[in-house]
């Protein structure tokens, strides 16, 4: 996972390179400690953007959802996908309105999606899911099991920018 080499790709070089964190061990800090992931897919140029819980095994990115709908349509259409997680929100007030600033912590990153469809690996990854809100385990019914949809993210690049922290 590095910046993207594809000419046009939007992950270029950071404007802003006193902001840029370019530490992995920093970046997989915020992306072990959010909750929320936004996903942004796109459908014949049209964009769709939602939030899901995820988990991460420092190569890829989990999520679940319903065996159909939007995102699964989509995802079957066009696996091409960007993601958002921000942390520490906050402002950085100014006497001047232009000069109101973000204080936070983000990862952007790219990527395609994966269709887990092997049970021990579904189950491996919901596991991964649900332990990040509780230490219980639980066991899936086969008719759960049958009615999600696992969804890995296979990360091609990844950047971070914190500032006012």
């Amino acid at each position: 996972m590095s910046e993207a080499k594809h000419p046009g790709h939007p992950h270029g070089a950071m404007r802003r390179k006193d902001r840029e964190i370019t530490d992995r061990t920093a970046i997989d800090a915020i992306i072990d400690a959010g909750r929320v992931l936004y996903l942004a897919l796109a459908d014949d140029n049209i964009p769709f953007v939602v939030p899901v819980f995820y988990a991460y095994d420092h190569t890829g990115l989990f999520f679940h959802c319903a065996r159909a709908g939007t995102k699964v349509r989509i995802m079957q259409r066009n696996p091409a996908v960007s993601f958002a997680i921000s942390l520490d929100h906050g402002v950085i007030e100014s006497d001047a309105a232009c000069d109101f600033e973000a204080r936070h912590r983000t990862v952007i990153g790219f990527g395609r999606t994966v269709f887990i469809t092997d049970e021990a690996a579904k189950i491996a990854a919901l596991d991964r899911i649900v332990a990040r809100f509780t230490p219980q385990h639980f066991d899936y019914p086969k008719t759960n099991l049958a009615a999600t949809t696992v969804v890995r993210i296979e990360i091609d690049s990844v950047k971070g920018k914190t500032h006012g922290l």
